[in-house]
Protein backbone atom coordinates (compact mmCIF):
# COMPACT_ATOMS: atom_id res chain seq x y z
CA UNK A 1 0.00 0.00 0.00
CA UNK A 2 1.40 3.07 -1.01
CA UNK A 3 0.76 6.76 0.92
CA UNK A 4 -2.91 7.25 0.67
CA UNK A 5 -3.60 4.59 -2.08
CA UNK A 6 -5.10 1.24 -1.90
CA UNK A 7 -5.27 -0.73 -4.44
CA UNK A 8 -8.16 -3.27 -4.24
CA UNK A 9 -8.72 -6.58 -6.45
CA UNK A 10 -12.52 -6.55 -7.33
CA UNK A 11 -13.34 -10.11 -8.54
CA UNK A 12 -16.60 -11.58 -10.28
CA UNK A 13 -17.62 -15.16 -10.82
CA UNK A 14 -20.25 -17.53 -11.46
CA UNK A 15 -20.88 -19.12 -8.25
CA UNK A 16 -22.59 -22.73 -8.45
CA UNK A 17 -23.66 -25.19 -5.50
CA UNK A 18 -20.14 -26.70 -5.59
CA UNK A 19 -18.30 -25.75 -2.40
CA UNK A 20 -14.94 -26.83 -3.20
CA UNK A 21 -15.04 -25.49 -7.01
CA UNK A 22 -16.34 -22.15 -5.50
CA UNK A 23 -13.85 -21.90 -3.15
CA UNK A 24 -10.76 -22.82 -5.63
CA UNK A 25 -11.69 -19.86 -7.73
CA UNK A 26 -11.85 -17.30 -4.40
CA UNK A 27 -8.13 -18.57 -3.82
CA UNK A 28 -6.88 -18.45 -7.17
CA UNK A 29 -8.24 -14.94 -7.63
CA UNK A 30 -6.72 -14.41 -4.03
CA UNK A 31 -3.36 -15.10 -5.63
CA UNK A 32 -3.73 -13.36 -8.83
CA UNK A 33 -5.01 -10.29 -7.66
CA UNK A 34 -2.13 -10.02 -5.02
CA UNK A 35 0.29 -10.87 -7.32
CA UNK A 36 -1.35 -7.95 -9.47
CA UNK A 37 -0.18 -5.62 -6.52
CA UNK A 38 -3.57 -5.67 -4.68
CA UNK A 39 -3.43 -4.63 -0.91
CA UNK A 40 -7.35 -6.04 -0.33
CA UNK A 41 -9.23 -8.73 -2.39
CA UNK A 42 -13.19 -8.41 -1.83
CA UNK A 43 -15.06 -11.58 -2.58
CA UNK A 44 -18.20 -11.47 -3.63
CA UNK A 45 -21.72 -12.40 -1.35
CA UNK A 46 -22.60 -16.16 -1.60
CA UNK A 47 -19.57 -16.88 -3.43
CA UNK A 48 -18.84 -19.99 -1.65
CA UNK A 49 -21.89 -21.15 -2.26
CA UNK A 50 -25.42 -19.97 -4.44
CA UNK A 51 -28.52 -22.57 -4.10
CA UNK A 52 -32.00 -22.12 -2.86
CA UNK A 53 -32.61 -21.22 0.68
CA UNK A 54 -32.77 -24.84 1.99
CA UNK A 55 -29.44 -25.62 0.07
CA UNK A 56 -27.29 -22.81 1.52
CA UNK A 57 -29.00 -23.37 5.13
CA UNK A 58 -27.25 -27.04 4.86
CA UNK A 59 -24.03 -25.86 3.40
CA UNK A 60 -23.40 -23.39 6.03
CA UNK A 61 -20.07 -23.40 6.76
CA UNK A 62 -17.67 -22.80 10.38
CA UNK A 63 -14.90 -20.48 10.48
CA UNK A 64 -12.86 -23.85 11.05
CA UNK A 65 -14.50 -25.60 8.10
CA UNK A 66 -12.23 -26.41 5.15
CA UNK A 67 -12.91 -23.84 2.59
CA UNK A 68 -12.96 -20.94 4.79
CA UNK A 69 -9.13 -22.85 5.97
CA UNK A 70 -7.79 -22.77 1.92
CA UNK A 71 -8.85 -18.98 1.69
CA UNK A 72 -7.33 -18.64 4.96
CA UNK A 73 -4.06 -20.37 3.62
CA UNK A 74 -4.39 -17.93 0.23
CA UNK A 75 -4.87 -14.89 2.00
CA UNK A 76 -1.42 -15.53 4.14
CA UNK A 77 0.70 -17.18 0.64
CA UNK A 78 -0.30 -14.69 -1.07
CA UNK A 79 0.48 -11.61 1.19
CA UNK A 80 -2.77 -9.87 1.36
CA UNK A 81 -5.82 -8.76 3.35
CA UNK A 82 -8.98 -10.77 2.20
CA UNK A 83 -12.81 -9.94 2.47
CA UNK A 84 -14.71 -13.12 1.99
CA UNK A 85 -17.39 -10.90 1.42
CA UNK A 86 -20.64 -12.74 2.68
CA UNK A 87 -20.89 -16.27 3.59
CA UNK A 88 -23.66 -18.31 5.57
CA UNK A 89 -21.58 -18.74 8.63
CA UNK A 90 -22.89 -21.98 11.06
CA UNK A 91 -22.07 -20.69 14.63
CA UNK A 92 -23.40 -20.86 18.19
CA UNK A 93 -26.22 -18.83 17.82
CA UNK A 94 -27.36 -20.21 14.37
CA UNK A 95 -26.91 -18.78 10.70
CA UNK A 96 -25.49 -15.47 9.99
CA UNK A 97 -24.39 -14.06 6.50
CA UNK A 98 -20.80 -12.71 7.29
CA UNK A 99 -18.33 -10.92 5.71
CA UNK A 100 -15.30 -12.24 6.98
CA UNK A 101 -12.21 -10.48 7.83
CA UNK A 102 -8.79 -12.19 7.36
CA UNK A 103 -5.25 -10.56 7.76
CA UNK A 104 -1.91 -10.56 5.20
CA UNK A 105 -1.01 -13.24 7.30
CA UNK A 106 -3.95 -15.99 7.33
CA UNK A 107 -5.97 -15.09 10.62
CA UNK A 108 -9.57 -14.35 11.00
CA UNK A 109 -9.38 -10.70 12.18
CA UNK A 110 -12.89 -9.81 12.47
CA UNK A 111 -16.01 -9.61 10.34
CA UNK A 112 -19.54 -7.83 10.01
CA UNK A 113 -22.66 -9.73 10.51
CA UNK A 114 -25.25 -8.55 7.46
CA UNK A 115 -27.71 -6.18 9.07
CA UNK A 116 -30.51 -6.26 6.29
CA UNK A 117 -31.75 -9.36 5.51
CA UNK A 118 -33.37 -9.72 1.68
CA UNK A 119 -36.55 -10.77 2.39
CA UNK A 120 -38.31 -9.74 -0.66
CA UNK A 121 -40.43 -11.13 -3.75
CA UNK A 122 -38.83 -10.55 -7.30
CA UNK A 123 -40.72 -11.66 -10.19
CA UNK A 124 -43.03 -14.08 -8.26
CA UNK A 125 -40.03 -15.83 -6.51
CA UNK A 126 -39.47 -15.67 -3.28
CA UNK A 127 -36.56 -14.35 -1.38
CA UNK A 128 -36.86 -15.55 2.61
CA UNK A 129 -33.19 -14.95 3.81
CA UNK A 130 -34.60 -14.51 7.57
CA UNK A 131 -35.42 -18.08 6.83
CA UNK A 132 -31.77 -18.98 6.57
CA UNK A 133 -29.90 -16.42 8.64
CA UNK A 134 -30.33 -14.27 11.46
CA UNK A 135 -29.81 -10.06 11.02
CA UNK A 136 -26.73 -8.68 12.29
CA UNK A 137 -26.89 -5.75 14.97
CA UNK A 138 -23.52 -3.83 14.44
CA UNK A 139 -22.10 -1.82 11.57
CA UNK A 140 -18.33 -2.57 11.43
CA UNK A 141 -15.11 -0.81 9.86
CA UNK A 142 -12.05 -1.87 8.69
CA UNK A 143 -8.74 -0.31 9.59
CA UNK A 144 -6.20 -1.20 6.68
CA UNK A 145 -3.01 0.80 6.69
CA UNK A 146 -4.14 4.34 7.18
CA UNK A 147 -7.61 3.63 5.48
CA UNK A 148 -10.64 2.99 6.70
CA UNK A 149 -13.50 1.00 5.44
CA UNK A 150 -17.18 0.43 5.93
CA UNK A 151 -18.30 -3.42 6.01
CA UNK A 152 -22.06 -3.66 4.18
CA UNK A 153 -23.42 -6.68 2.14
CA UNK A 154 -25.78 -6.69 -1.08
CA UNK A 155 -29.16 -5.51 0.19
CA UNK A 156 -27.78 -3.42 2.41
CA UNK A 157 -27.58 -1.00 -0.29
CA UNK A 158 -30.96 -0.06 -0.12
CA UNK A 159 -30.31 2.09 3.49
CA UNK A 160 -28.49 5.00 2.40
CA UNK A 161 -28.53 5.25 6.34
CA UNK A 162 -26.07 2.71 7.01
CA UNK A 163 -23.53 4.17 4.70
CA UNK A 164 -24.28 7.71 5.93
CA UNK A 165 -23.50 6.02 9.27
CA UNK A 166 -20.01 4.44 8.51
CA UNK A 167 -18.77 8.05 6.47
CA UNK A 168 -19.67 9.63 10.16
CA UNK A 169 -17.19 7.42 11.46
CA UNK A 170 -14.84 7.72 9.01
CA UNK A 171 -14.90 5.28 6.20
CA UNK A 172 -13.64 6.37 3.04
CA UNK A 173 -14.42 2.80 1.04
CA UNK A 174 -17.56 1.24 1.44
CA UNK A 175 -17.49 -2.48 0.31
CA UNK A 176 -20.92 -3.93 -1.17
CA UNK A 177 -20.10 -6.87 -1.87
CA UNK A 178 -23.34 -9.03 -3.38
CA UNK A 179 -24.78 -11.89 -5.06
CA UNK A 180 -27.73 -8.98 -6.57
CA UNK A 181 -30.38 -10.45 -8.57
CA UNK A 182 -30.50 -10.40 -12.44
CA UNK A 183 -33.91 -8.28 -12.59
CA UNK A 184 -33.20 -5.78 -9.13
CA UNK A 185 -29.46 -5.57 -10.79
CA UNK A 186 -30.89 -4.76 -14.30
CA UNK A 187 -32.61 -1.61 -12.64
CA UNK A 188 -30.72 -0.72 -9.51
CA UNK A 189 -27.18 -1.83 -9.22
CA UNK A 190 -25.42 0.76 -10.57
CA UNK A 191 -27.85 3.77 -9.66
CA UNK A 192 -27.73 2.73 -6.01
CA UNK A 193 -23.79 2.23 -5.83
CA UNK A 194 -23.22 5.09 -7.26
CA UNK A 195 -25.70 7.52 -5.01
CA UNK A 196 -24.01 6.07 -2.20
CA UNK A 197 -20.64 6.80 -3.21
CA UNK A 198 -21.57 10.81 -4.20
CA UNK A 199 -23.31 10.89 -1.31
CA UNK A 200 -21.44 10.17 1.38
CA UNK A 201 -17.80 11.25 -1.20
CA UNK A 202 -16.49 8.22 -0.55
CA UNK A 203 -14.99 5.21 -2.97
CA UNK A 204 -17.46 2.34 -3.49
CA UNK A 205 -16.35 -1.31 -4.22
CA UNK A 206 -18.74 -4.15 -5.43
CA UNK A 207 -17.84 -7.44 -6.03
CA UNK A 208 -20.49 -9.51 -7.48
CA UNK A 209 -21.64 -12.54 -8.49
CA UNK A 210 -22.71 -13.74 -12.13
CA UNK A 211 -25.53 -16.15 -13.33
CA UNK A 212 -24.85 -18.92 -15.57
CA UNK A 213 -25.14 -18.62 -19.07
CA UNK A 214 -27.12 -20.42 -21.87
CA UNK A 215 -30.23 -22.50 -21.29
CA UNK A 216 -28.57 -24.96 -19.22
CA UNK A 217 -27.54 -22.64 -16.76
CA UNK A 218 -28.81 -24.48 -13.17
CA UNK A 219 -28.84 -21.45 -10.48
CA UNK A 220 -31.27 -21.07 -8.01
CA UNK A 221 -31.97 -17.64 -9.44
CA UNK A 222 -29.63 -15.66 -11.92
CA UNK A 223 -27.54 -12.98 -10.64
CA UNK A 224 -26.26 -9.76 -12.47
CA UNK A 225 -22.92 -9.29 -12.03
CA UNK A 226 -21.47 -6.20 -13.02
CA UNK A 227 -18.51 -6.16 -10.77
CA UNK A 228 -18.22 -1.86 -9.61
CA UNK A 229 -15.82 0.22 -8.36
CA UNK A 230 -16.99 3.85 -7.82
CA UNK A 231 -15.11 6.75 -7.17
CA UNK A 232 -16.45 9.29 -4.58
CA UNK A 233 -17.53 11.90 -7.40
CA UNK A 234 -20.18 9.33 -8.32
CA UNK A 235 -18.35 7.65 -11.32
CA UNK A 236 -17.70 4.26 -12.24
CA UNK A 237 -13.82 3.03 -12.56
CA UNK A 238 -14.21 -0.39 -13.07
CA UNK A 239 -17.09 -2.79 -14.56
CA UNK A 240 -16.66 -6.80 -15.05
CA UNK A 241 -19.73 -6.95 -16.93
CA UNK A 242 -21.09 -10.20 -17.47
CA UNK A 243 -17.73 -12.17 -17.42
CA UNK A 244 -18.19 -15.58 -15.73
CA UNK A 245 -14.61 -15.45 -13.97
CA UNK A 246 -12.92 -12.24 -13.47
CA UNK A 247 -10.82 -9.70 -11.53
CA UNK A 248 -9.42 -6.17 -11.69
CA UNK A 249 -6.89 -4.08 -9.52
CA UNK A 250 -8.74 -0.63 -9.21
CA UNK A 251 -6.96 1.96 -7.51
CA UNK A 252 -7.96 4.19 -4.82
CA UNK A 253 -6.60 7.63 -4.34
CA UNK A 254 -7.51 8.34 -0.84
CA UNK A 255 -6.94 11.60 -1.34
CA UNK A 256 -10.16 12.41 -3.60
CA UNK A 257 -12.12 11.70 -0.71
CA UNK A 258 -10.73 14.43 1.54
CA UNK A 259 -11.22 16.81 -1.79
CA UNK A 260 -14.65 16.03 -2.50
CA UNK A 261 -15.64 16.41 0.82
CA UNK A 262 -14.08 19.46 1.15
CA UNK A 263 -15.62 20.58 -1.94
CA UNK A 264 -19.15 19.41 -1.21
CA UNK A 265 -18.82 18.92 2.69
CA UNK A 266 -21.97 16.69 3.19
CA UNK A 267 -20.70 15.13 6.24
CA UNK A 268 -20.19 18.33 7.98
CA UNK A 269 -23.67 19.21 7.00
CA UNK A 270 -25.35 16.74 8.63
CA UNK A 271 -28.17 17.77 10.90
CA UNK A 272 -28.60 14.83 12.96
CA UNK A 273 -30.81 16.58 15.91
CA UNK A 274 -33.24 17.34 13.23
CA UNK A 275 -34.13 13.84 11.91
CA UNK A 276 -35.58 12.85 15.29
CA UNK A 277 -38.01 15.43 15.72
CA UNK A 278 -41.31 14.84 14.00
CA UNK A 279 -41.86 17.00 10.61
CA UNK A 280 -44.15 19.71 10.59
CA UNK A 281 -47.56 19.42 9.45
CA UNK A 282 -48.07 21.91 6.61
CA UNK A 283 -51.93 22.32 5.26
CA UNK A 284 -52.61 23.99 2.21
CA UNK A 285 -55.82 24.65 0.58
CA UNK A 286 -56.41 23.42 -2.91
CA UNK A 287 -57.90 26.74 -4.56
CA UNK A 288 -61.69 26.82 -4.81
CA UNK A 289 -63.25 25.53 -8.33
CA UNK A 290 -59.88 22.73 -8.74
Amino acid sequence: MTDRTLRVGLTQWHATRDLAANTATGARMVCECAAAGADLVLLPENGLMLGTNTEMREAALAVDSLEITSLRQAAKEAGVVVVLGGFKRRGPDGIRNTALVIDAQGEIVGGYDKIHLFDARVDGQSFEASGVETAGDRPALLRIGGTTVGLTICYDVRFPELYRALALAGAEVLLVPAAFTQRTGEAHWEVLLRARAIENAAYVVASATIRGQGDDAEDAFPTYGHALAVGPWGEVLADLGEQAAAWQIVDLDLSQVAARRQSLPVLSGVKTGVYGVSPEIIEADAREGT
